[in-house]
Order: C-alpha cells, then structure tokens, then sequence
C-alpha cells in the first residue's frame, strides 16, 4: 500500500493543514478474462480505474450519475454502472469491457455485427454501454420481443438515433445468435458423423 499526496482547500483556495495523504490500494480484477491490477485509492470509480490505471478507454463515462448508461461494463456477467462502483468494492471480480465483447472489426460480436447492420448508431458514444447491456441480456433472453427489446435499452441514454434501429439492432443479434447456435450445432454433428 502506498500514499500519494492531494490538496484540501477551503473556499479561498487556501490548504491550512497542508496537504492530505491519500492511501493506495493494490486492486486486481479480470478484465476480458486477464488478470489486471493497478493501485488507486478506495474512492476511485471503476470508470476511472479502467480508463485511467488500466487504459481501457472503450468505457465511456457520460453523466457520472449513473443515468445514461455510456459507462455500463459487465461485472461476473450483469451490467454494471461503472460510475456507481468503486474499482476496490471489484477487487477480484470478472469486468468485461466493451474491448472484451469485440475488438477485432474482421470478428465482431452478434452485437457489433448487427449495430452496423441495422445503423444503430451514429456518433458512437453511447454505444458501448449499448453493446456491454445487450450482451447480456441476449445471454439470458436469446429470443426477446419487440417490447422486450424496447426495455432492455430503457435504461441506457442515445441522443442521434431515437432508438428504432438500436432495437432492430437487439433483434437482429438474437437472430445472428441463433443462426451462429444453428450452424455450430450443424457443424458438430456432420463433425461428429464423419
């Protein structure tokens, strides 16, 4: 554990006591399934940590009060608000980033894939907490509704697009999901024939 130093002013900008010592903790979770730690103090937020220590920038943080969603990161596998958390209350849990459901534009996720082929975004700031919440619940709902998908995005804040194609875009992935289960289970059995 280690301390770094930060200054505690009053209204005039003056430090009377000097400046405060600050405690380190040594943090290690596992992002997209590596182990990572860095060392912050206890009221980093995980936005922060992972930006910030760990350089996973994918993560965007927007209100920093939990509202629009920007920031949202899977945490053992449920969305999370990375901007409501403390990186040290994650200390030993599995985060999964944006950067961890696709980072390869030649494989992207049933996700990515069906955001660009529905058009479902457009400045692209929002849509990493869309990626990181649709993951998950198409992980628990692989066949969900219009409605369904309407409340699955409820939750996260887009100002471009007004959220039609972002539902196409749920839609689309559950078909992309199915038809990927489809053609794995095909090739398993003629593997297994053979």
């Amino acid at each position: 554990m280690t301390t770094t130093p930060f200054s505690s002013t009053n209204v005039h900008g003056i430090d009377p006591e000097g400046p405060v010592i600050e405690q380190l903790h040594s943090i290690t979770v596992r992002v997209n399934g590596a182990p990572r730690t860095g060392m912050a103090p206890a009221r980093r937020l995980l936005s922060d940590f992972l930006r910030g220590d760990l350089g996973l920038t994918g993560t965007h943080v927007g209100c920093e009060h939990g509202v629009c969603g920007a920031c949202t990161v899977l945490v053992d596998g449920q969305p999370m608000r990375s901007c409501l958390m403390f990186a040290i209350s994650a200390q030993g849990l599995d985060i999964t980033t944006v950067e961890g459901i696709g980072n390869d534009p030649a494989q992207m996720s049933p996700v990515q894939q069906a955001f660009a082929e529905c058009h479902a975004l457009q400045c692209g700031f929002c849509t990493p907490g869309f990626i990181t919440t649709i993951t998950a619940f198409l992980e628990d709902n692989p066949d969900p509704s219009e409605e369904e998908a309407r409340e699955c995005v409820s939750g996260n804040l887009c100002r471009c697009t007004g959220y039609q194609n972002i539902v196409k875009a749920v839609l689309r992935a559950a078909e992309i999901r199915r038809d990927g289960a489809a053609t794995s289970s095909s090739s398993t059995v003629a593997g297994g024939a053979l």
